[in-house]
């Protein structure tokens, strides 16, 4: 018989998740696995257990919960010999990665098509050692949104980020940069950096409207150092899903990117503060097979 993990972060979706899970239970079940289910008590328990799914060789693993689960998960799986499909239940504030696959937000609605849609490959990113989903970003802003509370984002949903940034935009502070892809090289002065592998950035849908899920490039994006007044503009354009066209904004695409500074630097990673500089960000292509509609 075929064998699932369900691993479930209890604190997601108001405290629901343990419903979700007898729900997810009962889906597999029908779709012929047998189940095994986690709960997570602290951080690194989803990445732990997800590993150990590989080694024992289930055929798929279920996230409950978040961002920050599916995060966790995708890292215990990255770049294991024998990795496991991945099926997604929703239960975030913002969901980037289900939203870029297209995963059903309704809960009830995601755990339908576990066993039972289809599966899609999708990239997933690297950054040093570690492994991200939709951003990696330095900068002021960068790291303000990465300290978005949980009753902000339940309050505020993917405004808070947006909120939380143009904070830092008062007393601005810009980050020296070199930046480097294959085929482009940047230095300068920069207010952020942001290396995004989908088309949904907090919330955003049009942040990087050409970015496919299975497309194996980095969507990089340098707001260069300018005034408020042009930030303002930046800021509508971003809304209308033309950041790469504003003139203070220098966009490309790359796969592998590195990045260094003089000053000591740190990034922003699915939401997260995580490596400092230097960082190397590369693509892993059509890395995981998630479940989809």
């Amino acid at each position: 018989m075929k064998k699932a993990m369900i691993i479930a972060n209890p604190s997601s979706g108001k405290e629901e998740a343990e419903i979700y899970v007898k729900r997810v239970e009962q889906q597999l079940t029908y779709s012929g696995y047998q189940t095994e289910a986690k709960l997570t008590a602290k951080e690194g328990d989803a990445a732990a257990w997800a590993a150990a799914a590989c080694a024992r060789g289930y055929e798929t693993v279920i996230s409950i919960g978040g961002d920050g689960t599916v995060n966790e998960v995708v890292n215990g799986l990255a770049e294991k010999e024998q990795r496991p499909s991945l099926g997604i239940v929703p239960l975030g504030t913002v969901n980037d990665f289900a939203r870029a696959l297209n995963v059903p937000l309704e809960p009830e609605e995601a755990i339908t098509i576990i066993g039972q849609g289809r599966l899609q490959k999708a990239d997933i990113g690297k950054v040093n050692d570690r492994y991200f989903l939709n951003i990696t970003a330095l900068g002021d802003m960068a790291e303000s949104t990465a300290e978005v509370s949980a009753k902000q984002k339940t309050a505020l949903g993917s405004f808070a980020y947006f909120l939380e940034g143009a904070k830092t935009l008062v007393h601005k502070h810009p980050i020296d940069l070199t930046v480097r892809g294959a085929e482009r090289e940047w230095t300068g002065r920069a207010l952020l950096f942001l290396a995004a592998l989908t088309n949904s950035v907090g919330g955003f849908e049009r942040m990087a409207p050409n970015a496919e899920v299975d497309d194996g490039k980095l969507h990089c994006f340098i707001i260069k150092d300018t005034s408020l007044p042009r930030l303002v503009r930046i800021a509508a354009n971003l809304i209308k899903g033309d950041l790469k066209e504003d003139p203070d904004v220098l966009y490309f695409r790359a796969n592998p990117v590195t990045i260094s500074s003089k000053e000591p630097l740190k990034a922003n990673i699915d939401g997260d503060i995580g490596g400092e500089v230097p960082l190397t960000l590369q693509v892993l292509r059509k890395h995981i097979a998630v479940w989809v509609p």
